[in-house]
């Protein structure tokens, strides 16, 4: 194994991706429809919400089981290209 293959992830595994916007965008609806884009194998999600103390932000998290690390790295893509997400973890 070369050093750029190297992981401490082992996949198949439940992962967390959380993604920020402004509330009065459906960052949840948006987040959905990218996990369920790369997701597809997976019925159910479970998703949490956070509205930030003022109200204007909205962070969403949603656990994954990912297949593989290209999998997750084409789910952190779209919601980095997405207009309406600010920000991902």
């Amino acid at each position: 194994m070369n050093k750029n293959d190297e992981t401490f992830i082992e996949y198949p595994c439940d992962f967390p991706i959380k993604a920020m916007g402004h509330a009065e965008h459906d960052i949840a609806a948006i987040f959905e429809e990218i996990a369920r884009r790369h997701f597809p194998h997976q019925e159910n999600f479970i998703i949490t919400r956070k509205e930030s103390s003022s109200g204007k932000y909205l962070s969403v998290t949603i656990v994954f089981e990912a297949l593989n690390r290209e999998q997750l790295d084409a789910a952190y893509q779209d919601l980095f290209d997405h207009e309406h997400i600010l920000m991902s973890l």
